[in-house]
């Protein structure tokens, strides 16, 4: 670990009473950073995870009474586009992750905002129809977040909304796009991760850079965009870029908040996977 988790959940400020600090470990060194997006499975003892690289890759998750002690890095594939070549710069730039109930990895890209799907995450890729919307995001900033429902309906939300007063609008594709709702900006908070929980409701993961490290923040929502909840807010460099979440419930039936770091590929920066519970 990289500190002591009551040191850790000792720095991180909440407005969520029941909102604490499980554990936060380091990848394996072997495992490439640059990672956006994860998926946690089988009742919390394996992940999937996406790198920013066009990279899915698979884990094992150790655990001891419920708390995570270790990872084990189980596999990758390269991503492909449709025609079923190996993703290259600048085509890649995944940055959202979800599984559908039918097993389908759905990925949402940055630089070019598009939404594809995987059957198989060595094959080639299946397209969702181009929202023109996402024509008018701003360069660098598109498709950043995606969650799946139960229904398989796809979700997706933009780094930025290109004004501090402008609402994140989260696009919903069922048969075609459009806004299922938006969410209220908070203060300089961007867009870096989603998910809709065994609760039915949308977690949305957010992140502030200030200079000499990182705020982050967690809030969820009704799936109208009611209800907002404040559930984690940290002070600077409580932890690192978390990018990506994964929000599901452990054999106790707690909520639990796993979440992952993109280090931007540097060699002197650790990626970690930190998880929260909520009581």
């Amino acid at each position: 670990m990289r500190f002591l988790p009551l040191l850790l959940a000792l720095w991180a400020s909440t407005t969520h009473a029941d909102a604490h600090l499980s554990s936060e470990i380091t990848l394996p060194m072997g495992i490439k950073g640059g990672l956006s997006a994860i998926e946690v499975q089988n009742s919390g003892n394996s992940a999937v995870l996406l790198s920013d690289r066009g990279v899915i890759l698979t884990l094992d998750l150790v655990r001891e009474n419920g708390v995570l002690k270790g990872l084990r890095h189980t596999g990758q594939a390269d991503l492909h586009n449709p025609q079923g070549r190996v993703l290259q710069r600048p085509a890649y730039d995944s940055e959202g992750l979800s599984i559908t109930p039918d097993g389908r990895l759905i990925v949402s890209f940055e630089s070019t905002p598009r939404v594809w799907s995987y059957t198989d995450p060595a094959g080639p890729a299946a397209p969702y129809a181009r929202n023109p919307a996402f024509a008018d995001l701003q360069p660098n900033s598109g498709l950043e977040a995606l969650a799946t429902g139960p229904d398989g309906t796809i979700y997706t939300v933009p780094e930025r909304s290109g004004r501090y007063d402008r609402p994140f609008p989260v696009y919903r594709y069922r048969n075609d796009w459009d806004v299922a709702f938006e969410i209220p900006r908070r203060g300089k908070f961007l867009v870096t991760g989603a998910d809709i929980g065994p609760d039915g409701l949308f977690y949305l993961l957010e992140r502030d850079f200030v200079g000499l490290g990182f705020k982050t923040r967690v809030r969820r929502f009704d799936m109208n965009g009611g209800s907002e909840e404040t559930l984690i807010e940290t002070t600077t460099g409580t932890h690192s870029n978390l990018e990506g979440i994964s929000v599901w419930e452990d054999d106790q039936g707690r909520i639990r908040l796993t979440m992952v770091s993109d280090n931007n590929e540097n060699l002197f920066i650790g990626t970690y996977i930190t998880e929260y519970i909520l009581d």
